[in-house]
């Protein structure tokens, strides 16, 4: 082929890219290839293993007394160091819809490339967008309602329909599974209870991924937990369900996976 051709051909596939881009289901814009298609099917196994390896890259940290004794500092502060702030980046643009604002911020950058203060941290959680990376990633494909808050896919899961990818449980009744959500409302709407989803407005909340089970205990994975991926322990009673914790953990998020 001429040089003049390469170039052509070149631009066009730009062009084709950009105008597919544009066009189909916003929420795939940016996910990558193997996730978007996707090569393999939505996987239970694979979505632990991805929030596990986001755990070790993180060096591996464990929380169970609620933050006690973590002060927040420039210093101290995992999603504002080298290496991790850019890692949280990655969970903002692959986690997030094409058309969410959110997806340009990093773990210390607004939208514009401008670092915010650490006063203003909270501004910028991400949590929510932890987990919708982890589904994305895993392959959930546009049935996943992602979102920079947890509320979204909450009220989503709690709402009646047909195959649905989310199914809003009673931590009462339903011992969660691997791959499951656990959440639990924060500030203001610590005291929502099951009964009162799905809400008509938007609440603060947290959510993690259970990677792990014994007698007694469910080891869960979230983002955002002091500056951090970090694993969380939760009490469990004889049947697997959530008792005793310090947290309202009000409601499980049961996924449906295409495969365990």
């Amino acid at each position: 082929m001429k040089p003049h051709l390469r170039e052509c051909s070149a631009i066009l596939r730009k062009i084709l890219f950009l105008t597919l881009g544009l066009g189909g289901c916003a929420a795939q814009n940016h996910a990558p290839p193997f996730a978007s298609v996707p090569y393999a099917p939505f996987s239970r196994t694979d979505a632990v293993a991805i929030a596990l390896d986001e755990w070790r890259l993180w060096g591996s940290r464990v929380d169970d007394s609620g933050g006690a004794g973590y002060v927040q500092t420039g210093a101290t502060m995992a999603e504002r160091q080298p290496g991790l702030w850019e890692r949280i980046g990655e969970y903002w643009w692959e986690g997030m819809n094409a058309s969410e604002p959110d997806a340009r911020w990093t773990g210390k950058h607004d939208g514009a490339g401008r670092v915010f203060p650490v006063a203003a941290n909270g501004d910028y959680a991400w949590s929510a967008a932890f987990i919708s990376y982890v589904m994305r990633v895993a392959g959930a494909g546009a049935d996943f309602p992602y979102s920079p808050d947890h509320a979204t896919y909450i009220n989503y899961a709690a709402r009646p329909g047909a195959r649905k990818l989310l199914v809003a449980e009673n931590p009462a009744d339903y011992a969660p599974r691997l791959g499951d959500l656990v959440c639990f409302p924060r500030d203001w709407a610590s005291k929502l209870s099951f009964s009162n989803l799905p809400t008509t407005y938007n609440f603060p909340a947290h959510c993690g991924i259970v990677v792990g089970g014994g007698p007694g205990s469910i080891s869960i994975i979230g983002g955002n937990v002091d500056d951090a991926v970090t694993m969380e322990h939760l009490s469990t009673n004889d049947a697997g369900e959530l008792s005793g914790n310090r947290e309202n953990w009000f409601v499980v998020l049961q996924v449906r996976y295409a495969v365990n």
